[in-house]
């Protein structure tokens, strides 16, 4: 059984008066501080719109209700769509999906224990694994190939995810030649460029910097893609005591603000362009200045972006399944598990960076995808909660049973067993003499069978016509 979309908003670290605080704060940054841009283009659109522009320190301030209007024009609700139709998604409320992320320039193999640079044949590798994994509904190209020059890794990264599954594409982007190549190589798929707008295969990815800071490069992109139409987030990743305040609620006023600055571009650029909230924020170990991609605060952070941005009627990009561990172990598995499940259960819309990454988020590895998938099952049913009706609680059953009974061979127990209990595909419930005759396998070592199964049963790619084109129109694409 899959379970996806299903509604969250169980957990609620903030209270209705702290969102208000928040947002109140972040609106007075707004309309106080501002924030830089530097990126041209940007600077003018907001000045267009009758922004207070200081173009010396290239500093933006907007009144608070000049802000809220352009928040208030991007859409409640935002539909990324797979080649198949079984894997459209609809961003928006307290639904959840999850999906993969990062950049991640490493693989990690456990049976040696070492690591090496990612290389494109990973990509694609990964990508036929999480085709094949489905709790994971969403394919955001995880690894970076090493082995390409800057200007070809955007088409490459790309075209590997949309020729090597049937579940929605997000990506980062590097060049703006490179977004421009991306978003034509995803027209040429679709069929068209209306049809591309209509059902959005891709969706890009276009980070601001905390604090309260938007690059030139970008800036332009985000120009770029919101003119084009395509779907994109504008994630903000503060990190407490270094790029933001150190409390949590200083962080996420910082989140909301350098976010909401992404939005509202989008907003000016092209009014009702398709945008995503989004938050990356975390914890910083005060030691070293290190980021922590493991923490329990980043889980709670991100569960309190899931209720700004239900708060702003926003889809959100939500960041949690990830571990600071190095090798696949209890801390990669506990790590992993709580701040998923703290981002679900408060209803973010995405959760990407949930499968296969570690070690600060430096690393993927394989059979973490499978472990995390897993996981993330289990996350989904505990959205999911309890129904209680009048054929779950049972009563005739229950009194046809009677004391002492058992509900073994009970119909009602073969009609509810599957809907109603996760059914796990990796974890081990033998006794211990069966694990024992069956080899005392770990977790990682089922898993490290399950992918290459995964792999070679993986028949999907693009049509040789679709294929050629795409290389006849896009160049850079290496086999």
């Amino acid at each position: 059984m899959i379970r996806k979309g299903l509604s969250g908003g169980s957990f609620k670290p903030l209270t209705e008066e702290s969102i208000d605080r928040i947002h109140q704060t972040a609106m007075r940054i707004i309309e106080e501080v501002g924030f830089e841009l530097n990126s041209e283009a940007a600077l003018e659109l907001f000045e267009g719109v009758g922004a207070w522009v200081d173009r010396e320190r290239r500093r933006v301030r907007l009144p608070k209700e000049k802000a809220l209007e352009l928040i208030a024009r991007a859409p409640s609700e935002i539909k990324l769509c797979g080649q198949d139709e079984k894997h459209d998604i609809l961003l928006g409320g307290q639904r959840v999906y999850t999906g993969t992320g990062g950049t991640a320039l490493y693989i990690y193999h456990p049976d040696t224990g070492q690591k090496r640079s990612a290389t494109l044949e990973d990509l694609k590798r990964i990508a036929k694994l999480v085709d094949g994994l489905d709790n994971i509904h969403l394919f955001l190209l995880p690894t970076y190939p090493n082995e390409l020059p800057l200007e070809q890794v955007d088409v490459n990264r790309f075209f590997a995810g949309l020729d090597n599954t049937t579940k929605h594409i997000m990506g980062g982007v590097y060049t703006l030649d490179g977004v421009n190549q991306v978003i034509r190589m995803a027209e040429i798929i679709a069929g068209s460029a209306e049809t591309l707008r209509q059902r959005p295969l891709i969706s890009i990815i276009t980070c601001n910097i905390s604090p309260l800071k938007m690059d030139k490069e970008y800036g332009d992109f985000i120009v770029t893609v919101a003119k084009s139409g395509i779907p994109l987030v504008c994630p903000a990743e503060p990190l407490c005591g270094a790029t933001s305040p150190v409390t949590l609620a200083g962080n996420l006023v910082i989140q909301t603000v350098d976010s909401l600055m992404g939005v509202m571009l989008t907003q000016i650029v092209n009014s009702g362009t398709p945008v995503i909230f989004g938050s990356v924020a975390t914890s910083t170990d005060l030691s070293d200045l290190k980021y922590l991609a493991g923490s329990v605060e980043m889980g709670l952070l991100n569960a309190a972006g899931a209720q700004m941005a239900q708060f702003y009627n926003l889809p959100f990009y939500a960041t949690g399944g990830m571990t600071d561990s190095k090798v696949l172990d209890a801390q990669s598995g506990y790590e992993s598990a709580l701040t998923s499940l703290l981002c679900a259960l408060a209803g973010a819309n995405f959760i990407h960076d949930a499968a296969g990454l570690m070690e600060f988020a430096l690393t993927v590895c394989y059979e973490k995808y499978v472990i995390d998938n897993e996981i993330l099952g289990m996350v989904m049913r505990a959205i999911e909660g309890i129904t209680v009706n009048n054929d779950t609680t049972a009563f005739d059953l229950i009194k046809q049973v009677g004391p002492g009974g058992n509900f073994v061979a009970a119909k009602h127990t073969r009609r509810f067993m599957r809907s109603e209990h996760y059914q796990p595909s990796l974890s081990d419930r033998d006794s211990r003499e069966d694990w024992e005759v069956r080899g005392r396998k770990t977790t990682w070592r089922r898993a490290a069978e399950i992918v290459p199964q995964i792999i070679a049963d993986h028949n999907y790619s693009l049509s040789d016509e679709i294929r050629q084109q795409v290389r006849s129109e896009i160049s850079g694409i290496v086999d």
